[in-house]
């Protein structure tokens, strides 16, 4: 699902906002789990799951069309855990 099939159905659910409204709503939503990451908060939804931001450290990587080594910086990526009720949910044996 993207963001825009997101917004549709919500919008569609939602008959009595406005389609722009439940778009800021959505952009507002991602927008502050962005910046809380990039603060390196972790954002936690219940019965949804968890992001938070991990460090990977400064590696020797291999360029795969040459073979040649190249460093690789440290960096930080985005890390997502799944919640309990998600993932019960995944799992269901009549799904």
């Amino acid at each position: 699902m993207t963001k825009s099939e997101l917004i549709l159905r919500l919008a569609e659910s939602n008959p009595h906002l406005y389609q722009r409204d439940v778009e800021r709503i959505v952009t507002t939503i991602f927008g502050e789990i962005a910046e809380a990451l990039a603060r390196g908060d972790r954002v936690e939804l219940r019965g949804f799951g968890a992001f938070s931001v991990k460090r990977r450290d400064a590696r020797v990587g291999r360029n795969p069309r040459t073979g040649d080594s190249v460093r690789v910086d440290e960096k930080f990526v985005p890390y997502f855990k799944t919640g309990k009720q998600l993932r019960d949910r995944l799992n269901a044996e009549d799904a």
